[in-house]
């Protein structure tokens, strides 16, 4: 049995904040491969269109060389299967997260006994950083440097 740790790290990241990115800095510390699943999420009518995002995302991880980034648009479950991963990251940023958060992992364990989900709080400087707090702030057009990572944000300036 192979001792190669794989991870996937699911998300609609729309767009890609601080917050994801500090848990994407924790993950990679802890595993040899980070597999950073995007979803397609249209029924979120998400702000940025997916190739958008999967733009995003690749910029902003680009100087960790064990990070993949994909889309996805089937259960996390199958994905894991495809990917041979049985590890799932999600953060939690507030109480109200862990409730969903939690309703979710039980779920993809009861389709899937081998699958584990690994819960990671960003830093406290984070932890209120959401993409949808990005978002509304952006659509007033606000200031957003300080949430989202540089090369996301040079991104966003050139598509808004």
């Amino acid at each position: 049995m192979s001792t190669y740790k794989r991870a996937i790290y699911p998300g609609t990241f729309d767009p890609i904040t601080n917050g994801h990115l500090d848990i994407i800095k924790r993950a990679y510390r802890m595993f040899d491969e980070i597999i950073i699943a995007i979803a397609e999420s249209e029924a979120k009518k998400p702000m940025f269109n997916f190739a958008q995002r999967v733009h995003m995302v690749k910029a902003a991880t680009s100087d960790m060389p064990n990070i993949k980034v994909i889309g996805f648009n089937n259960l996390l479950v199958n994905l894991s299967d495809e990917l041979d991963a049985n590890i799932i990251i999600r953060g939690l940023r507030a109480v109200s997260d862990f409730e969903y958060e939690l309703q979710m992992g039980y779920a993809n364990a009861s389709l899937k006994k081998e699958l584990e989900t690994i819960y990671l709080m960003p830093s406290l400087e984070h932890a209120f950083v959401s993409s949808s707090v990005v978002r509304t702030i952006l659509n007033f057009d606000g200031k957003v440097e300080h949430l989202v990572p540089a090369k996301a944000l040079e991104f966003i300036k050139c598509e808004r």
